[in-house]
């Protein structure tokens, strides 16, 4: 009995002894460590002093993480050097060996980069805690004028890895999981990724009580993408407003704008903020050149529209006013144009809020309401230029509509655009806008009234029978059109619905494509619209023209599978004119 307790004791001691030696051996290699750094720094400030360069620890500084970018990893790490901060083009760069070789030509490289050199002396480890930070880095940055550049052959990667809204979806989920020090640069890098490989022409961030809802607008349309939490969104609204020049200290409404460059195109984002409920709402317009540079042909008008169009853009003066709410396609319209008219021969000035595409040979101007720089402002210094072609970006004002009015009687051909419901309801609009009623039937030559529907998928379009009230209200329409040419080599037995599959986001859609009808000033028209005649009279006028209303041409691409009868109805009334 006796042994057994003294066995047990000794197990106890000797257990006890193990595990305090443990202990202490734990403590005794992280003294060591320690004595290891110190011994480090102690030589890093000693060889400071003797060339002569200042001595600095960076396991206690604070980094510039967007600094890095200056030198590579490899470099940096070839070389033995650190850039570790940048102000005013002032380079901090931190070296174990100032007078090596290869630390003189890393200082040249950055000099001949634009930058001046402070040099450090610092040790190992100071070292190793910069070359630790690379991988925080994100894969975008900010230029000085705002914009965020994401040319890069690594960036490049990633958005030919996104092309659905899962895509997007997998990846934002998987930087959620990351360190916040830097995921936030990625998810922002990633939904404008995603836009952009979606097409999206807007982008949502919706903060709720719980919650974030991130939104994309997909051919005119909203879509959920996903939910994330409202710590990150904070964080997520800092770096907007940061590259978007916006005040970080404000929650308000707010405006601003930036730009990303990927490859050879540049795209213009714009930011709008609004205070909502739980914190400020953020609407980001993605103002993508490619999306814009459509040709005049290619935007769904009907041949017969489109030859009158052609006849109109040839006489040396006039008006082509282009109506339809915001988002129907105006300004992609007013580029087609500009692009078609365009030749060596002729000036051309637009004055525009924003500039959204860059067209070569023509002056742009943007107007800026904070330096009083408006539309009539910009469009009196746009005659002083001696133009042939003026583009208005939008006619706003009575001040505005008075001089575009007067550059059409005075020689010039002038394009702009206008908020109606309809072709019809321009002139009275001009009227409102205080211009004379007799002046404008020798001003316009055109007024166009257009509208954006989603383009079925291809791949997934089914066709179905054409029947009851569906059947009843196509024929309603159809026995309008009075010119049956309209009517050859289409269908009046069938039309095509959705389905949805991968290559459309299983929207059933797939990009947009206008509808239109218009207004030639002729005679008729003339007479009624010096009578100051509603939009009815007008229209009623405007038949003879033999030219499709919306309604009509919207019905002849559903009957040709281009859209549906849902869409059409989404987007117009059709049931009554």
């Amino acid at each position: 009995m006796l042994k057994t307790a003294y066995f047990k004791a000794l197990f106890v001691i000797l257990y006890l002894d193990k595990t305090m030696v443990q202990f202490d051996e734990d403590k005794q290699n992280k003294r060591v460590e320690d004595l290891h750094k110190q011994e480090e720094e102690t030589l890093a400030q000693t060889l400071s002093s003797k060339y002569g360069v200042p001595y600095i620890d960076l396991t206690t500084t604070p980094l510039d993480i967007d600094a890095l970018r200056i030198i590579n990893e490899a470099e940096s790490r070839e070389s033995n050097v650190a850039v570790f901060n940048e102000v005013n083009k002032i380079v901090s760069l931190g070296a174990l060996a100032p007078e090596s070789p290869k630390t003189k030509e890393i200082i040249q490289t950055i000099k001949s980069k634009g930058y001046e050199v402070e040099l450090f002396m610092v040790s190992e480890t100071s070292l190793k805690k910069v070359w630790e930070r690379y991988k925080d880095l994100s894969y975008s940055f900010e230029t000085k004028s705002g914009a965020l550049d994401i040319s890069n052959e690594q960036i490049t990667e990633f958005l030919s890895k996104v092309h659905t809204i899962p895509d997007v979806q997998n990846l934002i989920g998987e930087v959620l999981q990351m360190k916040k020090s830097y995921r936030i640069s990625r998810i922002m890098e990633i939904i404008i990724a995603g836009a952009l490989a979606t097409n999206a022409s807007d982008i949502h961030l919706e903060p709720e009580e719980e919650f974030v809802r991130l939104r994309y607008r997909l051919d005119g349309m909203l879509t959920e993408i996903l939910q994330f939490d409202l710590d990150t969104y904070k964080l997520l609204l800092s770096r907007i407003k940061l590259i978007s020049n916006l005040k970080l200290n404000i929650s308000g409404a707010q405006d601003g704008r930036f730009s990303i460059k990927v490859s050879d195109s540049e795209i213009e984002i714009r930011t709008s903020l609004l205070p909502g409920a739980y914190n400020d709402s953020v609407v980001l317009r993605v103002l993508n050149p490619k999306s814009i540079a459509v040709p005049l042909g290619e935007l769904g008008i009907h041949p017969k529209l489109l030859e009158v169009i052609d006849h109109e853009i040839t006489k040396p003066n006039g008006m082509l006013l282009i109506t339809g709410p915001t988002g129907s396609g105006k300004t992609t319209t007013l580029y087609a144009l500009l692009k078609k008219v365009h030749t060596p021969e002729i000036k051309i000035i637009t004055i525009e809020n924003p500039i959204e595409y860059h067209l070569s040979g023509i002056v742009q101007t943007q107007t800026d309401e904070k330096k009083e720089y408006g539309f009539a402002e910009g469009l009196r210094s746009a005659l002083r230029q001696d133009p042939d072609v003026i583009m208005v970006g939008e006619i706003r004002d009575s001040e505005t509509a008075e001089i575009a009015i007067n550059s059409a009687l005075t020689g010039h051909l002038v394009f702009s655009t206008l908020h109606t419901n309809n072709a019809a309801g321009t002139f009275p609009r001009l009227i409102d806008l205080g211009v004379d009623s007799k002046v404008i039937s020798s001003a316009i030559n055109l007024a166009m009234a257009q509208r954006l529907v989603r383009k079925l998928c291809t791949n997934c379009r089914k066709q179905i029978d054409l029947e009851n009230e569906d059947k009843k209200t196509i024929d309603d329409i159809v026995n309008t059109i009075s010119d049956k040419n309209y009517l050859k080599d289409v269908d009046l037995t069938h039309v095509w619905e959705s389905v949805g599959c991968d290559k459309c986001n299983m929207t059933g859609f797939k990009g947009r494509i206008g509808i239109h009808e218009a207004i030639k000033m002729d005679y008729d028209i003339e007479l009624i619209v010096r009578e100051n005649s509603s939009e009815r009279e007008i229209k009623k006028a405007a038949e003879k023209q033999g030219l499709l209303n919306l309604r009509q041409d919207g019905i002849l691409k559903v009957l040709s599978g281009i859209t549906t009868l849902e869409e059409l109805r989404r987007v117009i009334d059709i049931e009554k004119e």
